[in-house]
């Protein structure tokens, strides 16, 4: 056969190649702390070897991983890298610290003596997988954000670990398509090899695919489970939910309207196309700042305020009492040194985007926050699961605040949190079914909420 140009074919061989078992090993370790269902998950993703958890915000995805990368490193007297969302590591750190887990953030590659290493996925670059036996990718859904040459990377990363996890709460909430890219990181199938075998296109729009019939849709979500567990709650596990209930989610919508409509108009029409989208939300920056200042000034209690342009952000931190920009262009140490003082209750108002918050942090402490719709349900889901999640004690409030002609993102959106939902549904049923769960399984051991779970000030 002819090699491809550029590339002999031994090479074209290895690039093809995933170095791993379908099956790992029993754990070797195991804290008390855990619960019985994190057990459980631990030890399947051990005795997989490479393997997807799809937990829900608050489950314990990082106590989680940081099992299964302690028995990595203990099995195999070798390394684990620990990749995160960008100011994500200091947390996990932090994690490990409760757990007896030694886990060290770098930034600029291995250091002597690196057993358990965590680091931002901008930062792979500085790290060799030959180093390294075990690799978590944490919120492993944010894969897809990246351009196509960082997203090839971190695959062609993993791709010769023998051990390899992916931790998200979002495996899929848009497009089932998105699971390959999760199966590809696993070397369980290529992606395009996944779409010709289980998906066709729809219609003329090669960018949009749908599952092949009934027959096929349920293949697909069987192949899914053999290499994913999902979960939203323990007892989608056989196990009580116990401490794992969360409080009251209180959604208000604000709508303001323009100082004056467009010209020729009367009043204000739902916007039509992206261009008009966008250029009703910039003509309203004020007012729909002048809101969110409203709500955030009501009392003195932690608010996230989220945005999408940086003159929303600076109206907002000029309006709001006590309110910290977090943006793009700061360093790594201000972005954490930010959230850490939010969580720790020295910084009263965070203001950022979702693309730079809205992944992977712990904010229990805070049940109030301002949200800018977009056409993102991911985003929107990502953002309010930073205080609405198990641990937190107190009904959160997420204050919508949108204008007369955003009506058609919201129903975007609204139709995307539909479709999440049945994709979540489904892929749940369909593990039960698989694991022979028919009822909630008792036990006493935590039944209190431990302290990893509760928040911190």
């Amino acid at each position: 056969m002819q090699a491809m140009a550029g590339l002999s074919y031994s090479s074209f061989l290895d690039a093809k190649l995933h170095v791993g078992s379908d099956h790992g090993f029993d754990p070797v370790w195991m804290p008390d702390s855990l619960f019985p269902f994190q057990v459980s998950l631990v030890e399947w993703a051990c005795r997989k070897g490479r393997a997807a958890i799809f937990a829900d915000c608050g489950l314990g995805k990082t106590p989680m991983q940081l099992t299964w990368a302690e028995n990595v490193a203990r099995k195999t007297d070798g390394r684990v890298l620990i990749l995160t969302p960008m100011a994500v590591a200091f947390q996990t750190v932090n994690e490990g610290s409760k757990f007896g887990i030694e886990v060290t953030h770098r930034r600029d590659g291995l250091h002597d003596g690196d057993r358990i290493v965590v680091t931002n996925y901008e930062r792979l670059h500085h790290f060799k997988p030959d180093d390294f036996a075990g690799v978590v990718c944490d919120e492993s859904s944010i894969l897809k954000n990246f351009d196509g040459e960082t997203r090839k990377a971190i695959t062609d990363f993993m791709r010769k670990r023998p051990y390899r996890l992916l931790c998200t709460a979002t495996a899929a909430p848009n497009d089932y398509v998105e699971l390959g890219t999760s199966a590809e990181a696993l070397g369980v199938m290529e992606r395009k090899h996944m779409l010709s075998q289980f998906f066709t296109h729809d219609g003329g729009d090669t960018s949009t695919w749908r599952i092949k019939g009934h027959a096929r849709e349920h293949l697909f979500w069987r192949w899914v489970c053999s290499w994913a567990r999902a979960c939203t709650k323990p007892s989608d596990l056989g196990f009580h939910d116990g401490a794992f209930a969360l409080p009251a989610l209180s959604v208000r919508n604000h709508v303001v309207s323009a100082l004056k409509p467009l010209d020729g108009y009367l009043f204000d029409l739902p916007a039509i196309g992206l261009d008009e989208q966008r250029n009703d939300l910039r003509r309203t920056i004020d007012e729909r700042c002048g809101m969110v200042a409203d709500l955030c000034n009501a009392n003195d209690d932690p608010s996230v305020c989220w945005t999408n342009l940086n003159a929303e952000a600076e109206a907002i931190t000029k309006a709001v009492r006590g309110a910290v920009n977090v943006q793009g262009s700061d360093s790594d140490d201000s972005k954490e040194e930010a959230f850490s003082a939010f969580a720790n209750g020295q910084i009263r108002v965070i203001v950022s985007k979702p693309s730079i918050a809205g992944f992977g942090l712990n904010w229990q402490h805070c049940a109030h926050m301002t949200f800018f719709p977009s056409h993102s349900y991911e985003q929107y889901y990502q953002c309010v699961r930073r205080c609405w999640r198990f641990g937190q004690r107190r009904e959160v409030t997420v204050d919508m605040v949108t204008t007369d002609g955003q009506q058609n993102v919201l129903r975007n959106m609204q139709r995307k949190a539909d479709a999440a939902s049945r994709m979540f549904e489904q892929l749940v049923a369909l593990m039960r079914e698989e694991l022979h769960v028919t009822k909630t399984t008792g036990y006493t051991k935590n039944e209190e909420v431990p302290s990893w779970l509760c928040a911190t000030k």
